[in-house]
């Protein structure tokens, strides 16, 4: 659905231009969460938010939308792999925060696709 797409693309693209907000990062309170904790979240928050906008969706197209999804996270466990387990820094957490929105607008622009609402 998104994955094969040169949106897709173009996302993890920008993820690769800065990839050196984590690098070298110290998160200042130690209890915070984890890199992969805040992008599983992150993620999580925005597909619902999908799902709940497009009722019109299929079961089969939702567990689509879902396996889609992990395969987004497994590539961004690979980019990121020495930091996944890292704490999240204030400017990590706003760029996962973004990140999300944008895969989200993707899936938006696919499912606006697949359902026929072109506007």
């Amino acid at each position: 659905m998104v994955i094969d797409t040169e949106g897709y693309i173009q996302i993890i693209e920008y993820l690769a231009e800065h990839l050196s907000l984590f690098e070298n990062s110290v998160a200042t309170d130690k209890s915070a969460d984890t890199v992969m904790s805040v992008i599983e979240i992150e993620l999580s928050e925005q597909i619902i938010s999908v799902c709940g906008q497009n009722k019109r969706l299929t079961f089969a197209q939702r567990n689509a939308i879902i396996r889609e999804v992990d395969g987004i996270v497994y590539d961004l466990e690979e980019i990121l792999s020495g930091v996944v387990n890292n704490p999240v820094t204030e400017p990590q957490k706003r760029f996962i925060k973004e990140f999300a929105i944008l895969i989200k607008n993707l899936f938006d622009n696919e499912i606006n696709i697949l359902l026929g609402n072109n506007l």
